[in-house]
């Protein structure tokens, strides 16, 4: 076996291993994990849970022998299923939570039947370290331009946009699967904050820092999930570009962009009625009527007016001031193509 040491985030992106592989329970593995990461427990969640009550109840002994029982089945298993169609070229790269017993074990064993095995020294811990030291500690060194403007003025769009130019993207949203909102659920579960934190780190050893990067601006929390110490310092700092459109664009985008509330009207009432605190009852009334007739271009207008850009225009009074303003005319596709074209060219 060939042990692996991670002294960086660029290490993971200069592996050879023909796969990763997460021996560790399905829970763990779903909190967080290694980018590209398969999941071949050696021991699921109950039968983790037995050795831990087995250790502390009545030996470690005991429980090393049961779990030695549980690591072979289990094993065994893999190898006559996920496994069975690998070559004697195969070169997987295993690791468990701290690099120990059960990484150890599978890892033998694999060896032990032709494969080239490499092992993770240190098991995720010592991943989940260079993610803390990378976001938590130590100041990153890519230069960020943000994309800014009130809600609905498409600034997601223009990011694909960007992409499609070549321009380099760091897409929060993407990651923290969600837009940002009150309204900005998706459908999907948000991943967890150590999970959104290792895809940001990912995405970030992946993009040159000398070149720009251009980013959505957010607050600091996107629905759950916090932006990391270190990312969040260097967007307060960025350069910004204001993104502005008239009120009649941004509604009929909005009418698309969410369209998936119109199709569900009792999630959007009780999204709705989460504004209560903020807006009279009448106000709420209102909206909840214009709903209720499929008056969606009024009701995405009255929110951005009377909701969306009140609380905008308070957050940016402190903000450094934009480094150019673009009004856009519209915000249909080849408009955002063209702008996010000249932003590219001005910008790198």
């Amino acid at each position: 076996m060939t042990p692996i040491i991670l002294t960086s985030m660029a290490d993971m992106h200069n592996l050879t291993a023909d796969a990763i592989i997460d021996v560790r329970s399905p829970a763990e593995y779903a909190e967080d994990h290694l980018p590209g990461a398969i999941n071949l427990p050696v021991l699921n969640d109950i039968e983790r849970a037995e050795v831990g009550a087995t250790y502390k109840q009545v030996s470690p002994f005991a429980a090393r022998k049961i779990g030695g029982a549980l690591v072979a089945r289990n094993t065994a298993t893999h190898l006559q299923g996920a496994l069975a169609g690998k070559d004697g070229a195969w070169q997987p790269l295993i690791y468990c939570w701290r690099g120990g017993q059960r990484s150890s074990a599978f890892a033998t064993i694999l060896d032990q039947v032709g494969w080239r095995v490499k092992l993770l020294q240190g098991g995720y811990q010592s991943y989940r370290r260079e993610i803390v030291r990378t976001l938590y500690e130590t100041p990153l060194p890519h230069r960020l331009v943000l994309i800014s403007g009130s809600t609905g003025t498409a600034k997601t769009a223009l990011l694909h946009q960007l992409v499609a130019k070549g321009a380099q993207v760091l897409d929060i949203e993407e990651i923290a699967a969600h837009r940002g909102s009150l309204f900005g659920g998706i459908g999907i579960a948000q991943p967890s904050q150590k999970m959104f934190e290792t895809s940001i780190a990912s995405r970030l050893a992946t993009l040159d820092p000398n070149k720009i990067t251009f980013v959505e601006a957010e607050s600091s929390k996107v629905g759950e999930r916090l932006i990391p110490p270190s990312l969040w310092a260097l967007m307060t700092n960025a350069a910004r570009i204001q993104i502005t459109a008239s009120l009649e664009a941004r509604s009929s985008f909005l009418c698309q962009a969410y369209s998936n509330l119109t199709q569900d009207k009792r999630a959007l009432n009780d999204l709705l009625n989460k504004l209560r605190p903020y807006h009279s009852g009448e106000r709420i009334d209102q909206w909840h009527a214009q709903a209720q007739i499929n008056d969606w271009q009024t009701l995405a207008a009255g929110l951005i007016k009377d909701h969306y850009d009140p609380r905008y225009a308070k957050s940016t009074e402190v903000k450094n001031k934009p480094v150019c303003r673009v009004e856009l005319p519209d915000l249909d596709d080849s408009t955002l193509a063209l702008t996010a074209e000249k932003l590219h060219a001005q910008f790198n």
